[in-house]
């Protein structure tokens, strides 16, 4: 089901139609990553045109663009979001019955994204074509304490993975998270079970979260080349 694309004006589409799908009064989680911004960026544009919104961030990056738009902020401490807006590194499931499932954390957000996403009481997920799938089968990412690494990533092994430290890209030595973590990217090749391994990964001591979203995506907004495909599609 993968398709070629990922071009500017598909996540533009995309994250224009989510930021469409926000009413007036609503409480916002704020999603990190290229498609997301295009969403807080469109939503901004809404704020200024006399939309009455408050923002969830989940990064500094969200909270950082969130404020250049002019979102008004708030915490999960003070509100709930009626509906958060996210990325996602890959999505697989869109044709079948019941929600999709994706795979977040490129950005090594996805502890936080997570804890917004599903405090939400509606997630609505943009991509463009190059994220779909058939089946999971991208690296799972992993935030893990520092002092437990080797000791997850052999627990990782023997659930058939094969884990690897995330490297910084600017910096000797690994990625930390915003919450002092490392972050191990595992591959497991296409998951056929992705509540199994979800649940598996969790259970790990040492795993503060990982990046498979299962059962949680109310709705996908997929950017195309002439519009937007919006799954699930209305009958």
């Amino acid at each position: 089901m993968k398709r070629p694309g990922g071009t500017e004006e598909q996540k533009r589409r995309a994250g224009e139609s989510a930021a469409r799908a926000v009413s007036d009064g609503d409480v916002v989680g704020l999603g990190t990553g290229s498609t997301a911004a295009v969403a807080i960026r469109a939503l901004g544009r809404r704020v200024d045109s006399g939309l009455d919104v408050r923002g969830v961030p989940t990064s500094y990056q969200s909270r950082a663009l969130a404020r250049d738009a002019g979102i008004p902020l708030t915490t999960l401490d003070d509100a709930l979001p009626d509906v958060a807006i996210d990325g996602a590194d890959q999505i697989a499931g869109l044709e079948r019955d019941g929600p999709a499932d994706v795979i977040k954390g490129g950005g090594a957000a996805h502890a936080r994204e997570k804890i917004v996403d599903a405090a939400a009481d509606r997630f609505v997920v943009v991509a463009d074509p190059t994220k779909l799938a058939d089946d999971l089968d991208a690296p799972v990412p992993i935030e893990v304490l520092s002092d437990a690494v080797s000791v997850v990533e052999s627990a990782l092994v023997a659930l058939g993975g094969e884990p690897t430290l995330r490297a910084a890209e600017r910096k000797d030595g690994p990625v930390v998270t915003e919450n002092g973590n490392l972050v191990v990217d595992c591959g497991f090749g296409a998951i056929g079970d992705p509540a199994s391994l979800a649940d598996g990964i969790a259970a790990l001591p040492g795993v503060v979260e990982h990046g498979l979203f299962v059962g949680m995506v109310d709705e996908v907004h997929v950017g195309v080349a002439d519009g937007v495909e919006v799954y699930p599609r209305e009958s």
